[in-house]
């Protein structure tokens, strides 16, 4: 198993052996439940259907409700789905936890990024600002929109200001600095994107540099 889900909790600090501070991201991991499995055979894919997560059953919806009932499992507030390679090691009710993670491990984060609203080019694209003198009418606009007769069209791809964030992002190459079974958490070296309480997808790196 090479990937796992998880909930951020925020970011702090811890302290090697030389007292070098370390800026890391605790994320909680809790155990995973597998609910349900799709087979090449029926869905052309091998995967399993995995839950987490604690809620009421009373907020959970009737046709959820039948598939916790059917795999004889409680039931869970988020349910994923996970490629694997050989479908028969995992049957339904197993637990997959925090261990398939240790001290060292390279790791891919990946979540939905903060969303950041309407943004204009400053902000967006990084973009530098207009004279500040007085007389100027170019403080904060994108710039030349094209020519007027030729080609008299604002070109595809041009950077301008629009909807910021909130967009699937990855950051690859992390190291797990601390796996603390008993708390359920583990501690990832620098930050990685998604608000808190952000859930956010684990995978062990597919390249290290």
């Amino acid at each position: 198993m090479k990937e796992i889900y998880g909930k951020k909790l925020g970011m702090t600090q811890m302290f090697d052996n030389d007292g070098k501070a370390i800026p890391v991201t605790v994320i909680e991991v809790n155990p995973m439940i597998v609910i349900a499995k799709k087979t090449v055979e029926k869905e052309g894919y091998n995967a399993i259907v995995v839950s987490f997560g604690e809620i009421k059953e009373k907020n959970v919806n009737k046709p959820m409700k039948g598939i916790f009932a059917k795999a004889g499992v409680p039931v869970k507030r988020n349910v994923k789905e996970i490629k694997v390679d050989n479908i028969d090691e995992y049957e339904i009710g197993k637990e997959i936890d925090i261990s398939i993670l240790t001290e060292g491990d390279k790791i891919d984060v990946r979540a939905v990024s903060k969303g950041k609203g309407f943004q204009g080019n400053i902000k967006r694209h990084g973009q530098s600002r207009g004279p500040s003198s007085h007389g100027s009418h170019y403080h904060r606009r994108p710039g030349s929109m094209g020519g007027t007769t030729t080609p008299g069209k604002v070109f595809k791809n041009k950077k301008l200001p629009g909807h910021m964030g909130a967009v699937n992002r990855a950051v690859l190459n992390l190291e797990v600095v601390k796996v603390d079974s008993d708390k359920k958490a583990i501690l990832v070296k620098g930050s990685i994107p998604g608000t808190k309480k952000a859930i956010v997808n684990i995978k062990k790196s597919v390249k290290s540099y």
